[in-house]
């Protein structure tokens, strides 16, 4: 079977390159890239991306490949396994920073050139006092686009027309805002003229994002068999969700240049004057369904998401406790999109092709906890005015979870230590729950002040004791 080349797909059109894009791995093939392709093919679009490789080595399957891949997409949407291949061709070219800087600096020279998209992991986007504009290249991500834009200001004499729409998709919170204060800091340190800053600040879109897709990357248990449906080869087969949310902080005029409102194909990419409501629905639904389900699952005896949402007492329990608790307890948001956004995540769950382990998602639980259980339950008694039933059983699973007799935990090791010791010398389940929920340090608060909240995690941790958990989860359905 031939490998696949441009010569076997037939020679794909190669659009101008309008985009720069730092980074080439699977998130950002089978996610930014997929979106461009559909622009290209169904609003116009007509952008072509230069991928430039952020760190030394190459990309060579890609370029192998003529930089074509496929993405294999699949999910549960309303009750039906779906799956859809797609052929990329939205990559022109591969450059290389460390083999080639002035080909990377010519890159910025090029007129056409309007977005820069990157992801270039959470601890990409950071400062180092030992980068020097000298350098071919400098070390960090954000000293590299410094580098860049300040060769197209320099070259284009600093041109409002030149500037670039800037849109990272590293998972840090205002990830747009902490990338221009970071080269900002750059243009400081190494002395440029303060023009080039004003023309980073005026002429260039800096936009926070918040991205949503799972993508589990090369298929290598199906890969022969979607190759023999394809009919080539595709080292660079990328595996992910059919879900994708893509959230983009920006002034409405950025879908005129970035039509992601105009494809046949329904795209899930919104421009929104403020991303932090979304990144709330995310961490309280999504984030807030995981961590809930995960030591109740575990003292279940069940392994993945999957299972738990299928276990005939755990998976309603979870439904319940988002729809009837967690939803309630978000302010500021039209219930119904919370709903559609709930339904979403629960397909998602059921997704047969993604194995989601509960003791992966049990990574420092007791942040998660602090982040994306205690403001649903709190938010919950304050509009209310009572204990939602369902989250203190959450909470509860947490603590008996930190007994550290069910799984290895991975949290801060002081944590750990201080759970042992309290599970070691605790003379009751009140007095348990009461060391726990007054813990500052773990809370920022002390939770013993909620009514009632020491006697209902008692009551749920006295229960898991007995071995009624399965009761438990079954009586509070009804």
């Amino acid at each position: 079977m031939e490998t696949l080349t441009r010569r076997l797909a037939g020679n794909p059109e190669r659009y101008p390159e309008r985009i720069v894009q730092f980074g080439g791995g699977n998130f950002l093939r089978g996610f930014v890239d997929w979106v461009v392709d559909l622009l290209n093919d169904e609003a116009d679009f007509g952008s072509g991306i230069a991928l430039v490789k952020a760190t030394p080595g190459a990309y060579e399957a890609l370029d192998a490949q003529d930089c074509l891949f496929t993405t294999w997409l699949h999910g549960v949407r309303d009750g039906q396994f779906l799956e859809q291949t797609r052929l990329i061709s939205a990559v022109n070219r591969t450059l290389y920073p460390y083999q080639d800087f002035a080909a990377y600096l010519a890159l910025a020279r090029q007129p056409e050139i309007r977005f820069i998209f990157s992801n270039t992991t959470e601890a990409g986007i950071i400062f180092s006092a030992d980068d020097m504009a000298s350098d071919e290249p400098p070390g960090t991500f954000p000293a590299k686009l410094t580098r860049f834009l300040y060769e197209r200001y320099r070259h284009f004499a600093g041109a409002a027309d030149k500037g670039c729409i800037i849109i990272p998709t590293e998972l840090i919170e205002d990830n747009g805002g902490r990338l221009r204060a970071i080269i900002l800091d750059y243009a400081a340190l190494w002395s440029l003229e303060s023009g080039f800053a004003d023309w980073v600040v005026t002429h260039n879109l800096f936009c926070n994002t918040l991205v949503d897709r799972i993508i589990p990357g090369y298929p290598a248990a199906e890969a022969e068999g979607i190759f023999a449906e394809l009919g080539y080869e595709d080292r660079l087969l990328v595996a992910g969700e059919i879900y994708h949310s893509w959230i983009i902080e920006a002034p409405p005029s950025l879908l005129d240049e970035f039509p992601v409102d105009r494809t046949r194909t329904p795209l899930n990419v919104k421009i929104v004057a403020d991303a932090a409501p979304y990144r709330r629905i995310k961490v309280r639904l999504l984030n807030g369904a995981h961590t809930s389900m995960v030591p109740l699952g575990i003292l279940l005896g069940l392994e993945s998401v999957r299972e738990a949402m299928e276990h005939d007492a755990l998976g309603r329990f979870i439904q319940e406790l988002i729809f009837e608790e967690v939803i309630p307890s978000v302010s500021g948001v039209p219930r119904a999109e919370l709903e559609s956004f709930a339904r979403d995540v629960f397909d998602r769950f059921l997704n047969p092709r993604i194995h989601h382990r509960l003791e992966t998602i049990s990574l420092n639980s007791s942040a998660k906890v602090k982040e994306r259980i205690l403001p649903s339950l709190l938010g919950y008694m304050e509009a209310r005015g009572e204990l939602p039933a369902r989250l203190v059983v959450a909470l509860a699973g947490f603590i008996r979870l930190y007994r550290g007799d069910l799984i290895v935990l991975n949290d801060d090791a002081e944590v750990l230590a201080w759970f042992r010791r309290l599970w070691n010398e605790a003379e009751s389940s009140a007095a348990l729950a009461g060391a726990v929920l007054s813990n500052r340090a773990l809370w920022e608060r002390d939770l013993t002040e909620a009514p009632g909240l020491v006697e209902g995690v008692s009551e749920v941790l006295d229960a898991i004791e007995a071995g009624a958990l399965l009761d438990l989860l079954r009586r509070i359905e009804r």
